[in-house]
């Protein structure tokens, strides 16, 4: 009974160490790469005084991801180490809503991206579409300020819903009930905003990426007619690509959300730690693309390394 109880410790620590370095990694690689991304565009936009829409997108949306990075990993360290502190009112409050909130602008802010390259790159004769691209770096900052206006909206409505929960809860003496309510009306709110809100975004980048992918064919079919080489051409492609990321590493992080959401009410937290590690990493690698599909981001970075290199 003692060896059988001795070996269940044993296996709840290792697992619990285990979870630790996958979570401090992930966390530190994320907050690693879009430091760069914020320190490289701030110290450009000091140097400068001038900044373009897309480096103001990605400004933007390198914050949400610094802090969504950092927010994960301080409330992973509460739960391991101190988990008598998410029963401190209001602990558990604040970082669901922080958290919230930084997953709204992370998909509002990359849809933005999304958009705002398909609207620059593709050709279209249509007047609404001439009209987007001349006014597109007007539109941006609005863009911006409505994605936080959302995030703050969708914010709000989970701190209600978990001061409702806290308080549904109170007695409770897991951190799993925590996430459980006797009215299942409490959760629909919150399931219908987020779902909806993620789902729109998510859209938008379906219908970026496709109407890319029909200037792109559209281009390449002229070029073949008139037996002209355009070296627009080539903006198409990267443009293409990095679009095409895009929409693969949304997939996947709005999978992850959806999923999320669907296992919140329920004592997964096998299922939920493993979702939660495949959307960081794929946050972590969007990041990275777009360090790569910025040519001033990239040249710092090879910069950077050639120098730790030659150390």
């Amino acid at each position: 009974m003692e060896a059988c109880y001795s070996q269940d410790k044993f296996n709840a620590t290792t697992c619990d160490a285990t979870s630790t370095v996958i979570v401090t990694i992930q966390a530190f690689t994320g907050m690693w790469i879009n430091a760069f991304i914020v320190s490289v565009l701030g110290i450009a936009w000091v140097k400068k005084k001038s900044f373009n829409s897309n480096e103001k997108i990605l400004l933007f949306l390198g914050c949400c991801r610094f802090w969504y990075f950092c927010n994960t990993w301080v409330y992973f360290f509460l739960s391991m180490f101190y988990p008598w502190c998410l029963y401190v009112y209001p602990i558990p409050q604040l970082f669901a809503t922080i958290q919230s909130f930084l997953n709204a602008s992370n998909v509002w802010v990359s849809a933005c991206l999304c958009v705002f390259c398909c609207i620059k790159i593709a050709n279209f004769r249509h007047t609404f579409f001439f009209y987007l691209k001349v006014k597109i770096d007007r539109i941006v900052p609005w863009l911006l300020l409505g994605s936080v206006f959302l995030s703050l909206v969708m914010c709000i409505l989970v701190y209600n819903i978990t001061e409702k929960m806290y308080y549904n809860n109170l007695n409770s003496t897991t951190l799993g009930n925590f996430w459980k309510s006797e009215n299942g009306l409490i959760f629909f709110p919150f399931f219908f905003i987020n779902g909806f809100g993620f789902a729109t975004a998510f859209t938008a980048v379906i219908f970026s990426a496709l109407l890319l992918l029909f200037s792109v064919y559209n281009h390449k079919h002229k070029m073949q007619t008139n037996s002209v080489k355009n070296l627009s051409m080539d903006a198409h492609i990267k443009a293409m690509k990095s679009v095409l990321s895009f929409f693969f590493t949304c997939s996947i992080n709005f999978t992850c959300l959806i999923l999320a959401l669907i296992y919140a009410t329920k004592e997964e937290n096998p299922m939920l730690f493993l979702i939660s590690v495949f959307q960081d990493a794929f946050l972590a690698v969007h990041s990275l693309i777009l360090i790569f599909s910025n040519p001033k981001l990239e040249k710092t970075l090879l910069k950077t390394l050639r120098c730790v290199k030659c150390k």
